[in-house]
């Protein structure tokens, strides 16, 4: 089955879709004349599948493929899966479907013997194609499907064949003619003669196979199911890990790539091979015999244990291909299964996986790879083209396994992540040795040329990583500041203080975090939560600003204490570790909301610095926030040098946290696949109410500073967004930064805002006083959360012998804070003509960052100009004078 590797990635489809089954009658018999059988079935693999065999081009769109257990019935939703529009048969005669497939085989008296779970496809018309059990006794009595929710109507009251073979580890089975046989994976491929191809089925062909004839120029080998013989140098080699194999390539190959004599196909090839993979070492001339197939959209060679020849006569070394690693699919085929080592650095764009699967997301170009709805309109054109642009600049550099670390290997120290060397979103990643190309789960892999774990990085780590950490975020001037702290669901009432909760377990069993079955959301018991305490409280003492605004904090209300107790106990931790009454918090009004989340926005300060002005208030707007948290509002008033109030500079701050983008229901809020997720139209709701909360609270406190702060779960460009900046609002970091605060998906955008009403925006009365915005020194996004690994979150405490715990700021938790500097003490008026010292010169024609010759402020010459959707600077760089043209300037040269 051939499929672009950047729009389905592999040639088999691993699908996350919801269960969607075909109408069908409540029974419906296998068809007896049909020529489309199930042909392998794969259950002792980390992913498993189901291939069927049939005419090439035969279209299996909406089919559904799935699995019952020993007991008859589908196990859970996941275990049925319905193919894809456009899902076709290739030009072997077979496609292989991932479908998880439990409870494999067991011996019982059921199926007459050995039998286990089964495996069934039904067509777009509700008709049950085939039906086949695992084991079980040739013309014996098979599983027949029972029904239950997730059991397709058209499977109940059947019987499977049973097939009367099983797997041994690492293999499947696979009918070859009439009889079914264990043998290596061959997805999407038949054994030879099984197929109409008009291949003669000879098994043992003679000559040797060139590797750069079994690959080919495509995406895909053009000799899928036949048997070859191919000889080649071993470059890397797992007996360890779960990959099963080892990769050859062409003696003489790969170097400077002047003398190749096939340079749109590649010279190397993984060959899979569990019998042979622990008799062969790295720089072995090999020849092996096997089947050829795609695997996850890598080319491979199936060899049995007879299918391995050490080759005497000498071979010439292989050499790394060194040059700059190309983007795109088209490019790097010629490469895949070859060394190769890219003579420039690449960026770090994700490390969320890191814990999980040691791998590690990098991205060829400058930069790392922006979150279309962040830099352009969602669904244009242009924010497509940024997200193609994200995929053929995307690659995993992976540890030469395929274990999980949260379920196997736990004792195995992990690859690439430690306290001392961090790796971190945004760093440079340097190869310092060769690494080989291959593909697999959707994505282009620099495998190390053995298993690489954190025992032997010194030796086998084929990267450096430059180390981008700060102890402190950039200073951003003012005689006062403000920031935005998501606090990680910070609970004082920990797990263990409620009846009913599930944990989530470190590597010895002990709880660590609440999993749910009670209101509790963070900490299982008070050690858990000193750790939680421990990085929050570093993080915030260490972001020193005026006023800080909380996200997922404790309602204690909830848990019948006072509103405020975790709030207060966070403060407590602040002050004792500052050695002094540092920190204070904004109390609750009187007024609060009758149905709340357990999880509440807050402000606190610093009384040194600011005064609170009046009682705080809550937006009480229970059409607009019933799934989100009220936003809180306090106003301030700064202190001048001698402690005094400066009430006439008096500013509004309101703490915010949308809605999510994960779920949603009604109308308007369905994931509608532009890129915002799901309950944009709740979270326009959202920012439509807050601007008139935002016109209240500016009126009572009698001034234009008005600061909305906190998580709008809203990227830049998206619909909520839009509601502010029409409304008058400017998002200061976009503006004054080229930094984002939040990792998702391998994509850097913000979540995350500090908002200012803009005076030269905002319609009436505008340019009367200085505005929120005009007020503003600087800004900075401290990156100290997002872009650093979650293995080092104190919700990830002893999941590995590794220990990656330190009592310090980095990951105290996932959105990473804005600060904002307030009040020039020199320039009282703000920045606005443009004589900004520090900005002077950013622009090619010399002026500040947000003015124009006459004074105005439409930032077309803006060193963030493009990325609000006011702005007309582009991703392609034809942003006039634009320093940074489109958000950041890192598409420029694309």
């Amino acid at each position: 089955m051939n499929v672009s590797k950047t729009a389905s990635s592999t040639a088999r489809l691993s699908l996350a879709a919801a269960l969607v089954l075909p109408a069908a009658p409540a029974i419906a018999a296998p068809a007896a004349d049909s020529d489309i059988r199930i042909s392998e079935i794969a259950y002792t693999l980390e992913t498993d599948f189901i291939e069927i065999a049939a005419d090439p081009g035969t279209d299996v769109s909406g089919w559904t493929f799935g699995s019952v257990t020993r007991g008859g019935s589908v196990y859970a939703q996941e275990n049925t899966i319905t193919a894809p529009e456009d899902t076709t048969v290739g030009d072997s005669g077979a496609v292989a479907i991932d479908v998880p497939i439990t409870n494999s085989v067991k011996a019982g008296s059921a199926a007459d013997g050995e039998y286990g779970s089964s495996a069934f496809i039904i067509d777009e018309n509700g008709e049950l194609v085939d039906f086949q059990q695992i084991g079980g006794v040739i013309d014996g009595k098979g599983v027949t499907g029972t029904k239950n929710v997730y059991t397709p109507a058209p499977v109940v009251g059947q019987e499977a064949e049973p097939t009367g073979a099983t797997a041994a580890g690492s293999q499947s089975i696979q009918l070859t003619g009439d009889a079914w046989t264990s043998a290596a994976p061959t997805p999407n491929a038949l054994p030879d003669g099984d197929g109409d191809d008009g291949d003669d089925g000879d098994p043992d062909p003679e000559g040797v196979t060139p590797i750069a004839d079994i690959q080919g120029t495509g995406d895909a080998s053009p000799i899928q199911g036949k048997t070859v013989t191919t000889r080649g140098v071993v470059t890397a080699a797992y007996p360890e890990g779960g990959l099963n194999g080892y990769y050859i390539q062409t003696p003489g190959t790969g170097g400077a790539g002047s003398d190749d004599e096939t340079p749109a196909a590649s010279d190397g090839i993984f060959v899979y091979s569990p019998d042979t993979v622990a008799d062969i070492s790295i720089d072995d001339h090999v020849e092996v015999t096997g089947t050829v197939s795609e695997h996850y959209g890598q080319t491979q060679i199936s060899v049995s244990a007879s299918g391995l020849k050490t080759v005497d006569e000498p071979a010439e070394a292989v050499k790394p291909v060194e040059h700059a690693f190309p983007a795109g699919d088209e490019k790097r085929e010629s490469f895949e299964g070859m060394l190769v080592q890219p003579s420039e650095s690449l960026t770090v764009a994700d490390n969320y996986n890191t814990n999980t699967y040691g791998e590690v997301v990098l991205a060829t170009g400058d930069g790392t790879l922006p979150q279309p709805t962040d830099v352009h309109r969602p669904g244009t054109p242009e924010a497509k083209a940024l997200e193609t642009e994200n995929l053929d600049r995307e690659v995993v550099l992976d540890d030469g396994a395929t274990v999980n670390f949260l379920k196997a290997d736990k004792d195995v120290p992990l690859p690439y992540l430690s306290q001392e060397d961090p790796i971190r979103v945004g760093a440079q990643a340097t190869f310092t040795s060769p690494v080989v190309l291959g593909f697999g789960h959707e994505k282009w892999r620099f495998q190390p040329t053995t298993r690489l774990t954190g025992a032997n990085a010194e030796a086998v780590q084929p990267t450096t990583f430059t180390d981008t950490r700060t102890d402190a975020p950039e200073a951003v001037g003012g005689q006062v500041s403000l920031a935005s702290f998501n606090v990680l669901n910070y609970f004082t009432t920990t797990g263990d203080q409620l009846s009913g909760c599930q944990y989530y377990d470190d590597r010895e069993g002990n709880h660590i975090t609440v999993r749910g079955g009670c209101d509790a959301r963070g900490a299982a018991n008070a050690e858990s939560l000193k750790r939680q305490e421990t990085k929050i409280v570093t993080a915030i003492n260490k972001l020193d600003t005026s006023v800080v605004s909380l996200m997922e904090i404790e309602n204690s209300a909830a848990f019948g204490k006072d509103r405020d107790d975790a709030l207060a106990t966070l403060v407590k931790r602040l002050n004792e570790a500052a050695g002094t009454q540092k920190w204070d918090f904004v109390e609750s009004p009187s007024a609060v909301p009758s149905d709340e989340d357990v999880i509440r926005t807050a402000l606190i300060y610093q009384p040194a610095e600011v005064a609170p002005q009046n009682e705080s208030t809550i937006l009480d707007d229970q059409d607009a926030f019933s799934n989100a948290r009220e936003p809180l509002s306090q106003a301030f008033a700064p202190r001048d040098g001698s402690g005094d109030v400066e009430t006439e500079k008096s500013f509004v701050t309101i703490s915010n946290h949308f809605k999510s983008k994960g779920s949603g229901s009604g109308p308007g809020n369905e994931d509608s696949g532009d890129g915002q997720g799901a309950s944009n139209a709740d979270r326009v709701k959202q920012a439509e109410s807050l601007v008139g909360f935002a016109d209240d609270q500016q009126e009572a406190a009698d001034t234009n500073l008005v600061y909305l702060l906190g998580d709008f779960n809203s990227y830049t460009q998206e619909d909520p967004m839009q509601v502010f900046y029409e409304a008058g609002y400017k998002d200061i970091a976009a503006e004054k930064t080229d930094e984002s605060t939040y990792v998702y998906g391998s994509r850097t955008g913000s979540l995350d805002h500090v908002l200012a009403l803009d005076a030269s925006d905002a319609g009436e009365g505008a340019g009367t006083a200085p505005s929120a915005f005009d007020s503003v020194t600087g800004a900075d996004v401290w990156n100290i959360n997002s872009v650093e690994s979650i293995g080092l979150e104190y919700s990830r405490f002893n999941y590995n012998i590794a220990d990656l715990f330190a009592p310090d700021q980095f990951r105290a938790s996932d959105h990473d804070p804005v600060v904002v500097g307030l009040f020039d003490s020199s320039d009282e008026g703000g920045d606005d003509d443009g004589s900004d010292e520090a900005d002077a010169g950013d622009n090619a024609d010399g002026s500040g960052d947000d003015a124009n010759a006459d004074g105005s402020s439409d930032h077309s010459g803006g060193k963030n100009a493009g990325k609000n959707g006011n702005h007309w600077g582009s991703r392609d760089g034809d942003h006039p004078g634009g320093k940074n043209a489109g958000k950041n300037g890192r598409h420029n040269g694309w």
